[in-house]
């Protein structure tokens, strides 16, 4: 985004922005950049604080009253910390699939095709609530990426779902999607919780078959001989924390 307000500038449009990396901001030295001290992936902070979420958006705003530039500002507030109830936070779907035990494809697969039913209702109920989703990047609906990713399961390359797109980035944007759907079904829980990334994350990476299911993704794709497909699952796919 640096880079990119540099050319506006040069178009005469002034910008404004809000940096989650210092370090990057600073070598960059875009016009104007406000730093937040926030997790990666929360540039206005918690959800649903659209009051805490205001005063960031006006700091960053208030910096195009300086003509020129480069300016970097520090925001002086910390985000404020998760909420959550007093009973804690539980996924509403209760996954207790016993990933560990599934040691053939054919056991793996049939638990990911019940998973991604099971968790269906859960993502339409939180579409529902919030009135938008974050899903479709891939452009394939979750049917297409279960049977997509499962052509990895054998050690093979499937057939790219989206002729003429480069395989990698399809395959980067499927898994992107399938976390979100995990990710939309998993938040439409009962009550007013409010997760951080981290939670979300443990929860899906721990507990989800789909977890398992990128998991060999990865693999398969770092064993394909194929570069693009190595970087993909060597950096895209799965957190490294998260490899095992």
């Amino acid at each position: 985004m640096g880079g990119l307000a540099h050319f506006f500038e040069e178009q005469g449009i002034a910008t404004t922005q809000i940096s989650l990396i210092r370090e990057h901001t600073v070598k960059i030295r875009p016009p104007r950049a406000l730093w937040v001290p926030f997790e990666m992936g929360r540039p206005l902070g918690v959800p649903n604080d659209s009051v805490f979420q205001t005063r960031v958006l006006l700091a960053a705003l208030k910096l195009l009253e300086a003509p020129a530039g480069p300016i970097l500002e520090d925001f002086p507030e910390e985000m404020p910390a998760f909420k959550h109830s007093d009973m804690g936070w539980a996924c509403p779907i209760n996954l207790a699939s016993e990933t560990d035990r599934l040691t053939d494809k054919e056991a793996l697969v049939q638990a990911f095709e019940q998973e991604i039913a099971r968790i269906r209702s859960w993502y339409e109920i939180g579409v529902k609530q919030r009135g938008r989703t974050t899903y479709g990047v891939s452009g394939l609906d979750p049917e297409a990426i279960r049977d997509f990713v499962i052509g990895f399961l054998d050690g093979s390359v499937p057939v790219n779902p989206r002729e003429g797109s480069p395989f990698g980035l399809v395959l980067k944007l499927a898994a992107d999607d399938l976390k979100t759907y995990y990710f939309e079904a998993a938040i439409a829980q009962p009550g007013e919780s409010t997760l951080s990334s981290d939670e979300l994350a443990d929860w899906f990476w721990q507990q989800t078959v789909a977890a398992r299911v990128l998991r060999a993704v990865k693999d398969t794709c770092i064993d394909s001989g194929d570069r693009m497909l190595q970087a993909v699952g060597e950096k895209l796919l799965v957190p490294v924390k998260h490899w095992a």
